[in-house]
């Protein structure tokens, strides 16, 4: 589909709903083109008859993108005070006073200034969409939620900064800004992308090539799945195939339920499927028994589920296994999920007794089980 017939589609969607309609560009890095492409779209819209303005952009000094900008309408940024300095932030309620049919928002990963109505921009986007204004926004691949612990072994680092995977399942258009390795460092040491007293740092962290190779891999694989599941919607619900719903069990350790959670989200993405995190809370986890530091784990836990999308449900028994049953019940789950067991999980699940009784409950109600390593 070429670019035009792309605009003629996303004005076909301004004109089909209420509320805004969200386009993302994905970049797997910084410097393939997204803020250009956003431009580029804006002055499309406006010669559709579509008002378009800026909420925010960063040119990062790019002088091609810089260029774009002139004949669009920038809203300004607020000027706030942080810690005896001047600093400028994205302005939520002018847009929303001036409500213009489209605004561009660049950097939806950005962290907001202390004292900003949202702490994250991304927030500030929902509070644009549930507006009625459409929003054209940007974010590099490496900060999607649902796949941070793999960045996070690519880059050798942790990214603080992160988008809820919601944002992407909600979104109308998932847009992919892909460029070939070698393109992309030719534009590095061209001087396109940072300044020259910048290059050798890039070179040597985000933009070696290995890195580049699987992020890009990372990126082309997230769109692609979005693409599918746009495609797998579209089929009925009683078509004769099954709909799944991941049951990911959880329990209040630190490090184990983030990788279960951020895995069955991934696979509620691949099958179009809603997942549940569910948390078991037993006798000696009782909320005057359970230590601080698990309750703030399982607070964290929560969150997150939340944030990639799933809902969260505790459900009160001495047996973890019946729990388990019991939201499966409740809840027409199909798949259940958890993690490599543990000792204390062991001796509750895995006893012979109650391993067998639990299979058999799973195998009566037509339940897959899967151990996420």
């Amino acid at each position: 589909m070429d670019r035009e017939q792309n605009i003629e589609r996303f004005v076909n969607l301004l004109k089909r709903s209420r509320r805004g309609n969200l386009k993302i560009y994905i970049g797997m890095i910084a410097g393939v083109g997204k803020s250009y492409r956003m431009l580029q779209d804006a002055h499309e819209l406006i010669r559709n008859g579509i008002d378009v303005q800026i909420g925010f952009i960063e040119t990062h000094e790019r002088p091609e993108t810089a260029a774009l900008i002139e004949g669009l309408t920038v809203i300004p940024r607020k000027k706030l005070f942080y810690k005896g300095k001047e600093l400028e932030e994205m302005d939520l309620q002018s847009i929303l006073t001036i409500h213009p049919e489209v605004v561009i928002v660049d950097e939806l990963a950005h962290t907001n200034v202390e004292g900003s109505i949202h702490s994250k921009r991304w927030q500030d986007v929902l509070d644009i969409l549930d507006a009625g204004i459409s929003v054209i926004t940007a974010v590099n691949i490496q900060h999607l939620e649902g796949i941070s612990e793999i960045v996070s072994d690519i880059a050798g680092f942790e990214i603080k900064e992160r988008v809820p995977d919601s944002l992407l399942a909600d979104a109308d258009e998932v847009v992919n800004i892909d460029l070939t390795a070698d393109e992309l460092l030719t534009r590095l040491k061209s001087g396109k992308i940072y300044k020259q007293d910048k290059i050798h740092h890039a070179l040597a962290n985000f933009f070696k090539p290995e890195t580049i190779l699987q992020l890009r891999e990372l990126a082309l694989k997230e769109v692609a799945l979005r693409v599918e599941k746009k495609v797998i919607s579209t089929i009925p619900v009683n078509s004769g195939i099954r709909h799944e719903k991941f049951l990911a069990c959880i329990s209040s350790h630190e490090k184990t339920p983030r990788k279960v959670i951020h895995k069955v989200a991934r696979l509620a993405t691949r099958f179009n499927a809603s997942f549940v995190v569910l948390y078991v809370q037993t006798p000696k986890e009782h909320p005057d028994k359970i230590p601080l530091a698990n309750q703030r784990y399982l607070s964290n836990h929560f969150k997150l589920a939340t944030e990639l999308g799933g809902e969260v449900i505790q459900i009160k028994t001495s047996h973890v296994s019946k729990g388990i049953i019991k939201a499966c019940e409740e809840n027409q789950i199909t798949t259940v999920c958890i993690g490599k067991p543990e000792l204390g999980f062991i001796s509750l699940l895995y006893s012979l007794f109650i391993y067998r009784w639990f299979v058999n409950r799973l195998y009566k109600f037509n339940i897959d089980l899967i151990v996420l390593t």
